[in-house]
């Protein structure tokens, strides 16, 4: 993995609670609806298990990943709506983060690092392709084969990238993100607000 000293350097950024607003309530109260039961159903039993890793790893694909919840949850729709409620998770673009893309853009080379499946991708893809047009490499973990914060999986990133990792600069909502980055040599900023974004990416 070899780069020049006057290669551009990296700004790689996680999605999700980064430039996309996101609520995982709005999930659990359209799927609630849509099945007839109490939204406590999934605020007390879903959980970030190795079926849902495996749907952001590609290894299983979204009719696979909502019959395990149909089965582990014991809750019953159809393939829409639990398409349409997965989907019910994006709120806004952050606009005061997208505001800073042009000016980021003269002076690092734009990528995003996001822990993601093949349904949210393209519903993020699709309704925000004005966001998505600033950047110019998307890493998605389905697509990838990989999930931070494994150091490995940013150091994967790295090496498609053909950089050093002293050469990125990596924000993320997540402090388990922040050090796996971290670990692999990057220079990493924790952010849980927009306004927290909008600071760290106003002090490169």
């Amino acid at each position: 993995m070899q780069a020049s000293d006057n290669a551009a350097r990296v700004l790689l950024l996680d999605l999700g609670g980064v430039v996309l607003g996101i609520n995982f309530r709005r999930v659990f109260r359209y799927w609630a609806n849509a099945a007839g039961v109490d939204e406590s159903v999934f605020y007390d039993n879903w959980k970030l298990d190795d079926a849902y890793k495996a749907q952001e790893t590609g290894e299983l694909d979204f009719a696979g990943y909502t019959e395990h919840l149909s089965r582990s949850l014991n809750v019953v729709m159809s393939d829409e709506q639990w398409r349409e409620g997965w989907n019910a998770l994006w709120t806004q673009p952050y606009k005061e983060v997208n505001a800073l893309f042009p000016s980021l853009k003269k002076r690092f080379q734009l990528c995003a690092f996001s822990n993601t499946n093949a349904v949210h991708a393209e519903s993020f893809l699709n309704l925000y392709p004005d966001v998505f047009a600033h950047f110019d490499q998307l890493f998605l973990s389905h697509e990838v084969g990989c999930r931070k914060p494994a150091p490995e999986s940013f150091l994967r990133i790295c090496s498609m990238l053909q950089c050093q990792p002293n050469q990125v600069t990596f924000l993320d909502d997540s402090q388990e993100n922040i050090e796996g980055a971290k670990s692999a040599g990057f220079t990493a900023y924790l952010t849980r607000s927009e306004s927290e974004v909008v600071q760290v990416l106003r002090s490169l």
